[in-house]
């Protein structure tokens, strides 16, 4: 009821990708703007499952290791992410419990903060798509703000159902796809879903300021020449106490402030060496982001990666050639 002859006619598009960096696999999922960054020790290994089908997009992503993940969905979109198993992960600062999913319009910036052995069943549909069900609830749902919309809560029943259809729509063969059949299950499941749930706005008095705390931090991280090193640095950029600056991490992003600056100077290093030109060099590269103690970092970028820094260098630019 919802589509053309041109959408009918259309194959669905499949593709499976795979990734041994966090960074890397960040920007295989079809039309996303994304950036990871990997917080627990060891070689990555990442897999997304897509499905498009005229209009929407479903998918299946599993990370191996502890992410932090900036993310922005294609424009005039609605996503719902449905963690796959009862996993502790973050959105926007805010805990996911074990009875809701998560839910994101296009084109907006937010945050998630994901465990290790994490996976996650996406759905991506065009709010146009949506719209045509012409239901008062999917209005409201289309018009919600992203703060309301984060959080849904949800019965484990159509949980499970959902997540259930999404794995068989991914487990099917190419050939036995068809995008009418499919877009019309999945939108009558995402009805079903805008019937039931009821947004968690619920957060803590002092959600708001600490969040502030964190967001100034990574902020100044992304545009300052001259790495913060130390946490009175990130105290005084922050305009805040130490105590303060820890409970603001922690509470926020699950990790103390000095691992947070740790683990982010660590992954901006490896982003650097990886899109490294021929003249650049790891101690360079290294210096730029505060490491000067070479061996103690080669340690610990060995410790986070699984490979070192200089392995990193060499495989990026043979791969160029």
């Amino acid at each position: 009821m919802l589509l053309n002859n041109e959408s009918v006619q259309n194959a669905p598009k499949r593709c499976v990708w795979e990734s041994w960096d966090a960074d890397e696999h960040a920007h295989n999922l079809t039309d996303w703007s994304q950036e990871y960054d990997q917080f627990s020790g060891g070689a990555f290994y990442g897999r997304i499952d897509e499905i498009q089908l005229g209009g929407m997009q479903v998918f299946k992503e599993y990370t191996s290791h502890a992410v932090w993940q900036q993310c922005n969905v294609w424009p005039n979109s609605l996503w719902l992410g449905i963690p796959a198993y009862r996993q502790g992960c973050r959105i926007d600062g805010r805990p996911v419990g074990d009875d809701e999913v998560m839910c994101q319009p296009g084109a907006h910036d937010f945050e998630l903060v994901t465990p290790d052995d994490f996976a996650i069943y996406g759905l991506v549909i065009d709010k146009r798509l949506l719209g045509g069900l012409a239901g008062a609830e999917v209005l409201d749902m289309l018009q919600a703000s992203p703060q309301v919309l984060s959080r849904l809560v949800l019965s484990q029943h159509t949980r499970k159902a959902v997540a259930f259809l999404i794995e068989h729509l991914l487990a099917r063969p190419r050939e036995h796809l068809s995008v009418a059949v499919h877009q019309e299950i999945l939108l009558l499941a995402l009805l079903e879903i805008v019937h039931e749930e009821r947004p968690n706005t619920q957060v803590t008095p002092s959600y708001q300021h600490r969040r502030q705390v964190v967001d100034c931090i990574r902020e100044h991280l992304q545009v300052c020449p001259s790495p913060p090193v130390t946490l009175m640095e990130l105290c005084k950029i922050a305009n805040v106490s130490q105590r303060t600056l820890q409970y603001s991490f922690t509470s926020i992003l699950g990790i103390s402030p000095s691992r947070f600056l740790r683990m982010t100077r660590l992954n901006r290093v490896r982003r650097r060496l990886a899109a490294a030109d021929g003249h650049a060099t790891v101690t360079e590269v290294a210096s730029d982001w505060g490491f000067y103690h070479l061996g103690q970092f080669a340690q610990d970028y060995r410790q986070l990666f699984g490979e070192s820094p200089s392995d990193t260098l060499a495989r990026c630019r043979s791969s160029i050639r």
